[in-house]
């Protein structure tokens, strides 16, 4: 009843749908008016030319019989007056009932009913008792890769979304929406926003800052982490009220620069957890290349252990019999004394880069642009327009204008010289067009691409990158570190960290006899027991009762092991 209610109120509440009945009414009343007049003429040529007199019930059934092409032929004309005239009521009845009527009923009150079932099936409030939920301003890009990790985690979660059509279908398909303004006070109070554990504001800029004033003024102590495009509203979304200002594509360029090791560091911290910290390192040009992995002497003479392998966008299991390759990239866990220890370690013959050429001089290819020049290496970009570089151009090798699909623009622009190519453009498929291409041209180049959508990280792999960074992971897991007070873990190719409980059928097992690993394919990185943490735990270590498990991998491989073992 309640459903049937918030469908009338709102199809009667709508003023297009209240034309729209006003519209088939009159339409209805001139039927109305059709069908008397063919009744009155009914019976004038009945007693006027034929002699016959019928009642006006009969002269109402004959009309509408007729002009409904049902045709019983119980009563006839005999004139060819009369007949003339039941042809035009036949063929009238066939265009205004047959014809008109249904597509009238439709067109004003169907299929406006219709989308009136579809807005009353969007939530306008969530449940009263709901707490420690995050709310997401808008569906956009991170906003699917968040709300996984949010499932994953057991926090609950709720959109807001302005269009209740485009958030009902959401709604069918297993997200949490509700129908609202964004600006408005009201929607997050319908929210519960002041017993939330985060807003998520993830608009445009100006729209954050509408939203980051209109949450303080509903819940003055919530947290509130907003995304910023522009460097000149961060603060001013600060100044806003926002706990936290994301600038992810300033952020993604700095990790596309630091992602493979350049300059002279080859260990790239990616996150910590607890006292440990987690870094990559590079194999090229080192004494490593070509030893396997319990030959390298890393453990004994640093002391941080190797849990993983990066080898062309996949994160493989560090076994001991692993032979590190050329273009392997090892994950290592460790304290911070083990990590510099281990950069100390690290023999170079040569060096990693020698000029890095960006292709794409947007806000990521700036960002990365500015983050390699500290590192003091050679910058080259290209860029179609000039002007969109100006903030670093100053600072720039080589910019080279002109499209970077063009064959004498990418070798004006450095690539035969350049080591390294960072692929910077928001547009997936140009930057898998272009990986293609510089692999062509330059098959001995190091290819770091961004993409925007996770779909495309396998395509993107085949045309020759080297390695990937998606946007969305990264404005997911920036946001779930905040939700979980820890750092965030930047590992891309779609790896990210996830925090789980030992499950009840793994208590008293060791590691290896889990087979956490060879069943999932997830490195488990430490063990949490109350305050105690055992990072890279032994393969004998007993998995105890009410532990949690640190891991790294997919999404894909997370839900493997809740099916698993769960």
């Amino acid at each position: 009843m309640k459903f049937l209610v918030s469908q009338i109120t709102y199809f009667l509440g709508q003023r297009e749908s209240r034309r729209n009945i006003s519209a088939l009414v009159k339409y209805l009343l001139f039927i109305g008016l059709v069908i008397t007049f063919y009744s009155v003429m009914f019976h004038f040529i009945m007693a006027w030319v034929e002699g016959k007199y019928f009642s006006w019930i009969t002269g109402f059934y004959w009309t509408l019989v007729v002009m409904t092409t049902l045709g019983f032929g119980d009563i006839t004309f005999e004139s060819d007056i009369g007949r003339a005239f039941s042809l035009l009521v036949l063929l009238s009845g066939v265009f205004l009932l047959l014809i008109m009527l249904p597509f009238a009923f439709i067109r004003y009150f169907y299929a406006p009913w219709l989308e009136a079932q579809i807005h009353a099936q969007c939530p306008r409030e969530v449940p009263p008792d709901t707490a420690g939920h995050v709310i997401i301003c808008s569906y956009d890009d991170i906003a699917p890769s968040l709300i996984k990790r949010l499932d994953h985690a057991g926090i609950p979660y709720f959109v807001i979304m302005e269009d209740a059509a485009e958030g009902a279908q959401l709604y069918q398909s297993g997200v949490s929406v509700i129908h609202g303004k964004v600006d408005s006070r009201s929607t997050y109070e319908r929210m519960q926003v002041s017993k939330a554990k985060l807003v998520f504001a993830n608009l445009a800029d100006t729209t954050n800052t509408n939203i980051t004033l209109t949450v303080r003024e509903a819940a003055p102590n919530v947290p509130i982490a907003a995304t910023a495009t522009d460097p000149d509203s961060i603060d001013i979304l600060e100044l806003s009220g926002a706990t936290h200002v994301l600038a992810l594509k300033q952020r993604l360029g700095e990790q596309i620069a630091n992602r493979i090791s350049v300059g002279d560091d080859r260990a790239h911290v990616v996150g910590k957890f607890g006292a440990w910290t987690v870094a990559e390192f590079t194999i090229h040009n080192t004494t490593l290349e070509g030893k396997r992995i319990r030959e390298t002497g890393v453990r004994e003479a640093t002391g941080v252990n190797i849990v993983g392998v990066w080898r062309r966008g996949r994160l493989l299991k560090a076994e001991p019999e692993h032979l590190l390759a050329d273009s392997d990239v090892p994950v290592a866990v460790g304290t911070e004394e083990q990590i510099a220890a281990l950069e100390s370690f690290l023999d170079r013959q040569a060096p990693l880069v020698g000029s890095v050429l960006i292709l794409g001089g947007g806000k990521v290819g700036r960002a990365a642009a500015e983050s390699l020049k500290k590192k003091g290496l050679t910058v080259y970009m290209v860029e179609r327009e000039a002007g969109r570089c100006e903030p670093v151009s100053g600072s720039l090798d080589r910019l080279t204008t002109g499209d970077a699909a063009d064959r004498e623009t990418l070798i004006r622009g450095g690539l035969m010289e350049a080591s390294l190519v960072l692929l910077t453009t928001n547009d997936d498929a140009v930057n898998i067009y272009l990986s293609i291409y510089c692999r062509r041209l330059n098959p001995e180049v190091r290819i770091i691409s961004r993409i925007t959508h996770d779909r495309n990280l396998e395509a993107i792999h085949r045309a020759g990158a080297d390695f990937v960074l998606s946007y969305a992971p990264l404005g997911a897991e920036s946001i779930m570190a905040i939700v979980q007070g820890r750092q965030a873990f930047v590992m891309g190719e779609g790896v990210e960290f996830f925090t789980a409980d030992v499950p009840e059928r793994l208590v008293g097992k060791t590691l290896m006899e889990s087979e956490i690993g060879e069943r999932t394919g997830l490195l488990v990185l430490g063990i949490e027991e109350g305050k105690e943490m055992t990072a890279n735990p032994p393969p004998k270590m007993v998995l105890p009762a009410g532990a949690k498990l640190d891991l790294l991998g997919t999404n894909e491989q997370l839900q493997a092991f809740k099916d698993e073992f769960d």
